[in-house]
């Protein structure tokens, strides 16, 4: 086999592999779950009337419950979600190229380190915050409920 095509395919093998962005790899891990808690979630789904039941079945079991004078409860729902991704790339010809051109045993060209090698990197973190809160009547209905969110 010619060496010239050996060393052309080579180069083509080692540039095209090991690139992937920050925002790949986050995407590749993210958990986008359905029945994540969320804003629209929460504006589509609950209502004023509502039993503890009917909104345990839609967000879950809440962080904290409190009472007050009247013994009505209070659900509290806080959720916070962290994303954290990392992008390195190792590149360049410094490996198998210093080899075939000048290496140790003089490669095909003699002479010569080789080293033609390129190191980068990013990285990216992410936090989301949501608090909901749901107050109940003296019936132990939904009687108001409010929500906050955060990114950054």
């Amino acid at each position: 086999m010619n060496r010239c095509l050996v060393i052309c395919v080579t180069i083509l093998c080692l540039t095209g592999t090991g690139c992937m962005s920050a925002g790949k790899h986050r995407e590749a891990v993210r958990d986008d779950t359905a029945d994540r808690i969320s804003v629209g979630k929460v504006q589509r789904e609950i209502r004023e009337g509502m039993t503890g039941a009917e909104v345990v079945s839609i967000l879950g079991s809440p962080n904290m419950v409190t009472t007050d004078a009247e013994r009505r409860e209070t659900w509290v729902y806080d959720k916070v979600a962290t994303e954290r991704a990392y992008s390195g790339s190792q590149g360049g010809f410094g490996g198998v190229l210093g080899g075939l051109v000048g290496g140790a045993s003089g490669g095909l060209f003699g002479g010569g380190s080789g080293h033609a090698e390129r190191v980068s990197g990013a990285s990216s973190t992410n936090q989301r915050t949501m608090t909901i809160i749901i107050k109940f009547d003296e019936e132990g209905r939904v009687g108001d409920y409010s929500y906050r969110q955060s990114s950054f």
